[in-house]
């Protein structure tokens, strides 16, 4: 069954199936072809996949990312970002940085951080004298923080596969490595700018200019501290805190910035509605496909073969690490965490690695799939958006690649970065 399984799911990848069906098909196939069970059993597995509490909050967050981008708050981050760092060499980018990152804190997704406030800056910075394919490669890089740092929906969905973390857990472990790999992008953005002569943007703006622009910003960002802080304080669960989040950004939208109108729900909750059903069609497919892997029994065999092999655990997640790079060259993130994750997890807990730890690492990894070529989602998102050809921003990909893996090695090594803010946070 396992033979069907993989050669039907790989077959259907190569001749261009989308994911979601090629995870069907291939779970249908391999039941019906080299298995007793009844096919009904594909049906009622994907349905399971949909059946849990937790994934209610997967919509939530999305419509919450919906609503901001039409109610302004976006505009918002990205004038009170531009007024700190706007005017350095390379200011823009590093304006991209920061918006990106507090956008993340708010979406839970790479693609919504891509689409909103990501294709605005990318054409603040082409009319500020950067290359477009430059301004491309920063903007899709940097969406990479959305499913790193609270909220995340991907979080949510490892937590759904591994009982021994919490998503409350996940959230504040996410806190740091997302600043890291900030850190890096900025880092890698100032050598460019540099080397390129990217000039900063307009002076820095009066005092009285920035904190009005501050006390504007405020609102949003009181989504991130309400979100993190209400878990953390046990008022409400991530799922209450998605409800929560929609409904925070719908009133921030009507109330306090006057931008958003009810004629604009309809298409808004359309495009969440859309967005959700895509994402849940992948997991109930994932789902299917997961339980034939775990009928066949799988994670047990390899579990094994690898304990006989008594490795060392760093030696373990540096495997895992290439594995997974090499997965996420042809696979989404969700489906990734849904397959790999019963399959790795257990063998991570035999070696005595940290399952916070193992978890950022596993997440951190499957989400640079995101802006690899040939299948990197935010690489193709981006180039619909701004209308630029997908080989232009790869071409600019190399030294974000090489940040993006260095921050990898770190958090591999240093289990600490991923482990301390869960452990003083009591989770």
């Amino acid at each position: 069954m396992a033979i069907i399984l993989f050669a039907s799911f790989f077959a259907l990848l190569i001749i261009g199936v989308p994911v979601a069906f090629a995870l069907a098909i291939a779970a249908w196939s391999a039941v019906s072809l080299g298995s007793s069970y009844p096919q009904i059993v594909v049906v009622k597995e994907m349905f399971s996949g949909l059946d849990s509490f937790p994934l209610m909050a997967v919509p939530f967050f999305i419509l919450a990312a919906e609503l901001m981008t039409g109610g302004a708050m976006t505009h918002v981050l990205l004038r009170f970002a531009s007024q700190f760092v706007g005017h350095l060499r390379g200011g823009l980018g590093y304006a991209n940085v920061l918006s990106s990152s507090m956008f993340a804190g708010i979406s839970g997704s790479a693609l919504a951080d891509a689409a909103g406030p990501g294709a605005m800056m990318i054409r603040m910075m082409e009319k500020g004298g950067y290359d477009k394919s430059y301004a491309s490669a920063l903007t899709a890089s940097t969406a990479v923080v959305g499913p790193i740092i609270p909220p995340s929906i991907i979080m949510i969905l490892y937590a759904m596969q591994d009982k021994r973390v919490s998503v409350g857990a996940l959230f504040m472990a996410g806190i740091i490595p997302g600043l890291l790999v900030a850190a890096a992008m900025a880092a890698a953005n100032w050598y460019v700018s540099r080397k390129r002569g990217y000039k900063g943007g307009a002076a820095r703006p009066p005092a009285s200019e920035m904190v009005r622009t501050t006390l504007q910003a405020i609102p949003a960002l009181m989504l991130i501290v309400i979100i993190v802080g209400g878990i953390r304080g046990g008022i409400f669960t991530p799922t209450e805190a998605s409800v929560i989040a929609v409904f925070y950004a719908f009133l921030c939208g009507m109330l306090v910035y006057r931008s958003l109108r009810f004629r604009d729900l309809p298409a808004i909750i359309l495009r969440a509605a859309i967005f959700s059903v895509a994402v849940l069609l992948i997991l109930a497919a994932a789902r299917a496909f997961a339980w034939v892997i775990i009928i066949e029994g799988i994670p047990q065999t390899l579990a094994e073969a690898i304990g006989v092999m008594h490795l060392h655990p760093v030696i373990f997640l540096l495997a895992v690490n290439l594995l997974l790079i090499v997965f996420g060259l042809f696979m989404d993130p969700l489906p990734g965490v849904l397959i790999l994750v019963p399959i790795l997890s257990p063998i991570a807990s035999a070696l005595g690695i940290d399952p916070i730890h193992f978890a950022i690492v596993v997440i951190f990894n499957l989400t640079l799939g995101l802006v690899t070529p040939p299948v990197g989602a935010l690489l193709f998102v981006i180039s619909s958006v701004v209308k630029i050809r997908p080989a232009e921003i790869i071409r600019e990909m190399p030294c974000f690649l090489i940040a993006h893996l260095a921050v990898l090695l770190i958090l591999t090594f240093v289990p600490a970065i991923s482990t301390w803010l869960p452990s003083v946070s009591s989770f």
